[in-house]
């Protein structure tokens, strides 16, 4: 197996050192660049293969948010995992929306890290429940709709809800389609379906419009 690529982002030296030798002592990862802010991640990224990039939200010159947004822009097979703090909702959100795959509290371990990095390179997405709610609680248009309602006016099936349920619980295809009992092509095709009827791009916007609208469980 390939190891997985991956670039570290953060201002503070000393974390970006930390991670390189915590993260990179895993055998599956090896770290391909330390970026000291978002343009110098983009500029990696565009010039190099990076599959995931760890990414802060807090930095001088271009911060995580438009540096996801560049590279996505440039790179759009990289995956963003957003390192932050429970206060930063506001960057979080806006982080979700250019094409992050998630993110992570910074008092999380190292195991979990290292697990979500790994998680997000497979098509996961990374989300937390509490700081999702809080993220998206001024942003809920929707937020007394009933599931029924919701199913009316997206026109969406009860399995392509039952499908965004475990989307947003940042399940893969392989572990939907073992949790509903079907073919991971028919995954497949209910999400292309879902993001059809939705009009948005990808499983992390699906996972956004699952909180939005209370589709969790």
């Amino acid at each position: 197996m390939n190891k997985i690529k991956l670039a570290i982002v953060d201002d503070e030296k000393l974390i970006r050192d930390s991670l390189n030798i915590i993260i990179g002592s895993d055998p599956d990862i090896e770290i391909v660049g330390l970026c000291a802010n978002g343009e110098e991640a983009y500029t990696l990224c565009k010039n190099n293969a990076v599959d995931v990039v760890l990414m802060d939200i807090r930095m001088p010159k271009v911060d995580g948010v438009i540096g996801t947004k560049l590279i996505k822009e440039t790179s759009p097979s990289t995956k963003v995992l957003i390192l932050t703090t429970f206060k930063d909702d506001e960057y979080i959100f806006d982080a979700m929306k250019y094409g992050a795959s998630g993110y992570l509290l910074k008092d999380t371990s190292h195991e979990i890290v290292i697990d979500s990095i790994k998680g997000v390179h497979r098509g996961n997405v990374i989300m937390n429940s509490e700081v999702a709610s809080k993220m998206l609680q001024s942003n809920s248009p929707n937020e007394t709709a009933s599931i029924d309602d919701i199913k009316r006016d997206f026109l969406l099936t009860s399995r392509e809800i039952d499908v965004i349920k475990n989307i947003s619980e940042g399940l893969t295809n392989k572990e939907i389609s073992e949790k509903i009992y079907v073919s991971e092509g028919t995954v497949k095709n209910y999400i292309t379906e879902i993001l059809s009827k939705l009009s948005l791009r990808d499983r992390t916007q699906i996972a956004i419009f699952a909180f939005k609208n209370n589709i969790t469980k």
